[in-house]
């Protein structure tokens, strides 16, 4: 067994990270880990937990494990592994943005396995992309791969208040968000720079704009993006693409239908839908937020890294009414 522990353990990230591994068959939850929670019942904050987990949060590390999961969020990664020394054995998953930029990667490979998956595989220190990220790449990637990405690139994507983390702010509580919409960081997304990155990595004259306009949804999961570039390729052509560049990652799947956000919620899919209109490519990227663009990705970074079936503890199924 495959013994873990999570550090930033009363979180979203968190959560889902145990709802996922404690039906995971080789995996041993040894501690959960909460500077702000140490004590009580991991249950009590987790309430879904009760009944399938019993552990207490605890304060400081107790003990050595083969994987790290750190959870505690953006800024707070680095200090952690510079106050401590783990054995080189000792995997480590980071779900912030700490590492996943070059040159301050240190040492860390950037864990979105549908672009990096041998590097992964091969690797002790992962940094989990974002979950914009995530929804965007996957939509990219193949024409990047192609090296066709050629003209600016305009993005509108939805996430739900999940995305903005636990910690109540003026624009996640239910009041606000309900019934409500509003764009935020236009044109100015963190994520941007690991985007740029990626496409960057599989077709290295990529030097065009990416307008990228994020959108606070109503609901508190997933992420629902739709893209479009100018081409002078054909809707075949791009078909073929995709196909090709996904025929051996088990959890993206291109449908002919437009698709829906409850088509991935509670899974570990990215489902994309093609469409051309006149000299305009359309691409839509829907994902899980909290599962494919983080948790759920993060485990499958775990089960390449121990050489297990990348698809092993996330089947899961949608919840499509």
């Amino acid at each position: 067994m495959i013994k873990v522990g999570i550090v930033g353990g009363a979180g979203y990230t968190a959560g889902e990270l145990l709802r996922l591994l404690i039906r995971h068959p080789q995996i041993q939850i040894d501690f959960v880990q909460s500077n702000s929670q140490a004590g009580k019942q991991v249950s009590s904050i987790h309430s879904d937990l009760v009944g399938d987990l019993e552990q207490l949060f605890v304060k400081n590390i107790p003990s050595e494990v083969d994987v790290l999961f750190l959870c505690s969020g953006h800024g707070k990664s680095r200090s952690f592994l510079i106050d401590r020394n783990f054995p080189k054995t000792t995997k480590i998953i980071d779900l912030s943005r700490d590492f996943r930029l070059l040159p301050q990667a240190e040492g860390f490979v950037y864990g979105l396995p549908e672009l990096n998956r041998e590097q992964i595989s091969q690797s002790t220190k992962i940094a989990n992309p974002g979950c914009f990220a995530t929804a965007i790449q996957l939509a990219l990637l193949p024409l990047a791969k192609e090296g066709v990405l050629k003209e600016e690139i305009h993005i509108h994507a939805l996430t739900g208040s999940t995305g903005a983390g636990q910690n109540p702010t003026p624009t996640t509580h239910f009041s606000w968000r309900n019934n409500n919409v509003s764009i935020y960081k236009a044109f100015t997304h963190q994520h941007l720079d690991e985007i740029h990155q990626s496409l960057h990595q599989l077709q290295n004259n990529f030097k065009q704009n990416i307008n990228f306009l994020p959108i606070r949804g109503n609901f508190s999961r997933g992420i629902f993006a739709s893209l479009y570039m100018t081409t002078d390729l054909s809707l075949e052509a791009i078909q073929t693409y995709y196909t090709n560049y996904y025929d051996t990652h088990p959890f993206v799947h291109i449908i002919p239908d437009n698709p829906h956000l409850k088509q991935v919620v509670n899974t570990n899919k990215c489902i994309l839908h093609l469409e051309q209109h006149e000299n305009k490519i359309l691409i839509i990227s829907t994902i899980d937020n909290l599962i494919k663009g983080a948790s759920g990705q993060a485990i499958q970074n775990m089960n390449l890294m121990f050489g297990l079936s990348e698809t092993m503890g996330l089947q899961l199924k949608a919840c499509a009414f």
